[in-house]
């Protein structure tokens, strides 16, 4: 997946300046981005703080690299009951 443009914090900025009463068209102009991004961006972040999506982009990574260890895991499991079902 292509990592944002924008950070955390730019998000957080800009969803704030659409709340303080900034009509979203304008705030997409300005950082240049289209209506549907900005939706998007608002439906993950929307009522966060900066310290929060810290410790959700640092949870997402934990949970990605424990997925990929019980996906290793489970493929060792399946590789030794193969040959443990041989007849030798």
């Amino acid at each position: 997946m292509r990592p944002s443009r924008f950070t955390e914090e730019q998000i957080i900025g800009m969803l704030k300046e659409q709340e303080a009463g900034a009509a979203t068209a304008d705030v997409c102009r300005k950082h240049g981005l289209s209506s549907a991004t900005f939706y998007k961006f608002k439906a993950k972040y929307g009522g966060m703080d900066v310290s929060d999506a810290r410790r959700l982009k640092t949870l997402e990574d934990e949970n990605a690299r424990l997925k990929k260890l019980l996906a290793e895991q489970m493929l060792d499991n399946a590789i030794l009951k193969d040959v443990a079902a041989k007849k030798w």
